[in-house]
């Protein structure tokens, strides 16, 4: 098994100002919850639009880096998936 971040694919920030950060919405699932890749598993708004960010593998997600209302930047880790 191997650890995952989780995190807002790149293609979601092209043509985004580097300056701009993205809020965390919701988490729609939680640390032990199983996933399946391509599951929804956190929303985010970045330049008023909604995006589910999905499970990058089947897995189990790990942990919580950037909790529900907080601002997150290009790149960062919103938590983690433990993969099967």
């Amino acid at each position: 098994m191997s650890e995952l971040d989780i995190t807002l694919p790149d293609a979601a920030w092209e043509g985004v100002d580097q300056n701009v950060e993205a809020l965390l919405d919701a988490w729609l699932m939680q640390p032990g919850d199983h996933v399946e890749a391509g599951q929804p598993v956190a929303r985010v708004v970045l330049v008023k639009t909604n995006i589910d960010i999905v499970a990058p593998a089947n897995g189990t997600i790990a942990g919580i880096a950037v909790q529900a209302g907080e601002t997150f930047g290009r790149g960062q880790a919103l938590g983690s998936l433990r993969s099967d």
